[in-house]
């Protein structure tokens, strides 16, 4: 899920560079650490050389090198390099707060809420490899195929959380039909945002995309 909510501040890092748990939340064990750490820096390794000699030139071994890690442990996190630029770690985040929305609220209002946190997340972690992200989406036919393949996966998590605010069945046709408009309007969106150049605000078009799937396309032309 990539999108949006009145944000908190996102949770700081601890002294070894891995995430802080959240309140309530035991602490992470040195495993996990470990392999919080080492996606960082496949992740980082990747925008860096990305940055420098473009995608397509850009090898897993190249990625493993600069990472300090093997090629095989690269794949292991993740299964292919486009994988590495699609990926983050923030849908368990907006999975609970999701699930934290009062249970009266509109549905639409408790969806904006959390993608403006999705994007207050995003933009916490790199603006630039937001904008470059999208871009690639755009430019690069593997990512932008792999992009698709992955909506099936934010659309089964988008079908457990509106089953669990909705009282309905998660494989039920009109959840699994709500959930992938809404998977494929975020895609949608975030090709818009990089196809203009990133001129606008990505916020405010998440809200205008909710919109027309909540109220429909406006009367007339614009």
């Amino acid at each position: 899920m990539k999108a949006a909510r009145s944000p908190r501040p996102p949770t700081p890092p601890g002294q070894d560079g891995a995430p802080a748990p959240a309140a309530g939340r035991p602490p992470l064990g040195l495993r996990e650490r470990k392999k919080i750490r080492t996606r960082d820096a496949i992740r980082a390794a990747t925008w860096a050389l990305v940055r420098q000699q473009g995608y397509d030139a850009t090898t897993i071994e190249q990625i493993a090198e600069r990472a300090e890690v093997s090629p095989s442990t690269v794949l292991r996190y993740f299964p292919a390099k486009e994988d590495i630029v699609l990926t983050d770690d923030h849908d368990p985040v907006l999975l609970a707060e999701l699930r934290a929305r009062p249970a009266d609220e509109p549905w639409t209002d408790s969806l904006r809420h959390v993608l403006r946190r999705a994007i207050a997340l995003g933009a916490g972690d790199d603006p630039e490899v937001a904008r470059l992200r999208a871009r690639l989406m755009v430019e690069v036919p593997a990512v932008r195929s792999r992009m698709t393949e992955s909506m099936s996966g934010t659309g089964r998590t988008l079908c457990t959380a509106i089953a669990e605010r909705t009282g309905r069945d998660p494989h039920g046709l009109e959840v699994r039909v709500l959930a992938m408009s809404l998977a494929g309007a975020l895609m949608e969106t975030s090709l818009y945002w990089a196809e203009t150049g990133h001129r606008e605000d990505l916020a405010e078009l998440v809200d205008r995309a909710l919109t027309v799937l909540d109220q429909g396309l406006p009367p007339g032309n614009p």
